[in-house]
């Protein structure tokens, strides 16, 4: 059984991936061929914004925004504390201070009452300058815009979505990726929608902002890339990968979407007795990443994963060392009081096994061995 089964996906899909690979192979044009364009067009219509700037990966994406809002020295950033060390990285890269938040125990997601904490501690202090909020879709689900929107027009604060995991997902029908002043996603292979390689995309229906991504993603170019404007960096998104979006975003549309909130589904009605599992708020839609359930205890969680791996069940621990106990932010000072939620959901999470082609059968497995397991 595969955690993230991107063999049965490159299966299903092969004929016309590499037919699109050698297309793109074939046409000689590596970078900046016609394939990246098309797919940023495609991507940007998804989504329902103005523009989609693609680059190196999701990372650069987050970055490049915040060089673009001249975050430097003296600003903070506010960041979920439940997440992937790179959101609180791009901070710290361009100068910034990360300010941690807790989140909702029940979605996960950055929660908008310890935001609100969060900004006002910073005001009061009077050390940095409040700049942006930057919530993260964790799991597949989008964060709760609607109040983090208030909390920032309060503050008159940018929002920067980071929907690298949350790339389908939406609240009313309105995407992931069209939340705030920008929105960036990532296609790291195991990732909602993934290449074969790196690559990101950013999403903002700002024009002047989306003239000046262009321009930082190639060495700050101006009229033409010999033409430097500003000092930029180097981070585009290859042909090859385009193709291989360009073919994997038909199926995520047609499909995939769909399949895995099947699967999503069938665990729940499995499980609902046995575990906590994910909450998905009415209104919400979900493009699973992941599909965690949570124990109680650090020690129930290591048994049951322990159980699962000798009958041939990956899981995995996202995230098992919360952000503000990372090393790399260590010279911050932090109240472990501010951290309670986070730092339960880092001793107890554990995520199972969930892509588009899990088989009901597979699902059953699943669910009977943790069944078992708490028999």
């Amino acid at each position: 059984m595969e955690f993230r089964d991107l063999k049965t996906q490159y299966a299903t899909l092969k004929e016309e991936i590499d037919i699109a690979v050698l297309e793109a192979m074939e046409s000689a044009y590596y970078i900046g061929g016609p394939q990246v364009k098309k797919l940023e067009e495609q991507l940007s219509e998804f989504v329902g914004v103005k523009h989609c700037i693609s680059c190196a990966n999701g990372t650069e994406a987050l970055s490049l925004v915040l060089m673009a809002w001249d975050v430097k020295e003296g600003d903070a950033v506010f960041v979920p504390d439940f997440t992937f060390f790179a959101s609180g990285e791009v901070v710290s890269f361009n100068g910034a201070t990360p300010i941690f938040v807790d989140v909702d125990p029940s979605t996960f997601n950055m929660d908008p009452t310890k935001l609100k904490v969060a900004i006002e501690k910073v005001v009061a202090e009077g050390l940095l300058t409040p700049k942006v909020i930057m919530p993260v879709d964790l799991f597949g689900l989008p964060a709760d815009y609607p109040q983090i929107q208030e909390i920032a027009s309060e503050f008159n604060l940018l929002i920067l979505e980071d929907s690298a995991q949350g790339f389908g997902g939406a609240i009313n029908g309105k995407r992931a990726g069209s939340f705030g002043d920008a929105a960036t996603t990532s296609f790291f292979p195991a990732k909602p929608l993934g290449c074969y390689g790196d690559g990101g995309a950013i999403f903002t229906n700002n024009d002047e902002l989306a003239a000046l991504l262009e321009s930082l993603k190639v060495h700050g170019k101006g009229t033409d890339k010999y033409d430097n404007v500003r000092i930029g960096v180097n981070s585009r998104l290859d042909t090859i990968q385009a193709a291989i979006l360009q073919v994997k975003l038909k199926a995520f549309k047609n499909y995939e979407l769909d399949e895995v909130n099947r699967v999503y589904t069938s665990y729940t009605n499995h499980l609902k007795d046995v575990v906590p599992t994910p909450v998905i708020p009415e209104g919400y839609y979900s493009s699973f990443a992941q599909y965690t359930i949570k124990t109680d205890s650090l020690e129930e969680r290591n048994n049951l994963q322990s159980h699962l791996k000798d009958l041939g069940i990956p899981t995995m621990v996202y995230y098992i060392k919360p952000m503000h106990k990372q090393t790399a932010f260590s010279h911050l000072k932090f109240d472990e009081s501010d951290f309670e939620v986070t730092n339960k959901l880092s001793d107890t999470v554990l995520s199972l096994p969930m892509h588009p082609y899990l088989t009901e059968e597979e699902i059953a497995k699943v669910c009977e061995a943790i069944k078992e397991f708490y028999k």
